[in-house]
């Protein structure tokens, strides 16, 4: 199958590149690199030992990005490529809805001109907001508290409607939890610019002594210990949702909204132990102010994709936490100073 990858150096995006090219799958990575590397996707091709086409582009260059679908003819696109820091999609909120909602329409008639109809859209748990019930299902209402989930929402929205709309068309949204961790080897993880917006990587960055104290967002939440909850998925695992997902949109039409999540929550300071038991050090952390726009527990009922994809997740928190810590120990300072068109070795 040709599969094209917008964002497909990010976190996720090179995860999931390292297993469809695993799977002996074609792929086009097309990024702009603004929250990635290069140097991922070298480090992917010595993991792989195949090629890939990459292509550096913005998704909102409607021209540049219809001549390359035009030329790799996919048979299905997965979209990755998008903001995704919730603090700072209430700062910029303009900036999130151009590149988020512009740049996915932009997409869709890319799409459309290279006669593709099967797309995965990298979605959130975040659609739905303040959780009414103690495991989120994908009927619960959709109320995101932030700009970074409104786009989300209404990308859904586009993408269903587009669906609608062409009778050969099918759609996938992956409302996915909380990935981390890392590959096995320790050659591709998270690696963000500046500040991490999410707790694994902030919380490897205290152990590795890169930082020197954890700030945990609010300890009055209504939780076993008063930190906010969430559903941690290893990275692994998302990315086989999504391959599974592409199989789902080649034998289906329509639109389906499928979470991804392992289905249990953990509360932060219970991710701190964790890493706590991964690395034998202990984690610093100060509990300050709640964050804006974050919610105090958010768990998948990851029913449906059992039944759709028949995905379920197969790695723990203590696996998440070690492969997490092996990737940070062996890149200290993440994909710094790694030559991309080198081999990707230090």
């Amino acid at each position: 199958m040709r599969v094209f990858l917008t964002g497909g150096a990010g976190y996720i995006g090179s995860h999931t590149l390292t297993e469809l090219l695993g799977d002996g799958h074609d792929v086009c990575v097309y990024d702009n690199f603004a929250n990635s590397r290069p140097a991922a996707l070298a480090r992917v091709r010595t993991l792989s030992n195949r090629d890939f086409e990459v292509v550096e582009g913005d998704i909102r260059q409607g021209d540049r990005l219809a001549g390359v679908m035009r030329a790799f003819q996919p048979d299905a696109v997965i979209h990755f490529a998008g903001l995704k820091a919730v603090g700072e999609s209430a700062a910029f909120p303009l900036e999130y809805y151009e590149n988020n909602v512009q740049g996915s329409i932009t997409l869709l008639r890319a799409m459309d001109a290279a006669g593709c109809r099967r797309i995965v859209f990298s979605s959130s748990a975040t659609v739905y907001g303040e959780p009414r019930q103690a495991r989120l299902d994908e009927s619960h209402p959709l109320a995101p508290t932030n700009p970074y989930g409104r786009t989300k929402r209404f990308i859904e929205e586009i993408i269903g409607d587009w669906a609608g709309a062409n009778a050969d068309a099918s759609a996938v949204l992956l409302r996915y939890f909380n990935p981390a961790g890392a590959h096995e080897t320790g050659r591709i993880g998270e690696d963000p610019r500046g500040t991490p917006n999410n707790l694994a990587p902030f919380v490897s960055q205290v152990a590795a002594g890169r930082r020197d104290r954890l700030k945990i967002f609010g300890g009055d939440y209504p939780t076993r210990d008063g930190t906010g909850e969430r559903d941690f998925v290893h990275v692994i695992d998302l990315a086989r949702a999504h391959i599974a997902a592409i199989d789902y949109a080649m034998a289906n039409r329509g639109c389906e909204a499928i979470n991804v999540g392992a289905g249990s929550g953990v509360t932060v300071l219970e991710m701190v132990r964790a890493f706590e038991r991964a690395t034998g050090r202990a984690i610093p952390y100060d509990i300050v102010d709640r964050r804006p726009g974050d919610v105090p527990a958010s768990v998948a009922d990851p029913a449906r994709a059992q039944a759709l994809l028949g995905w379920t997740a197969r790695f723990g928190l203590d696996d998440i936490c070690r492969s997490a810590w092996n990737w940070q120990s062996l890149n200290p300072d993440g994909y710094e100073g790694v030559d991309p068109e080198a081999d990707g070795k230090p």
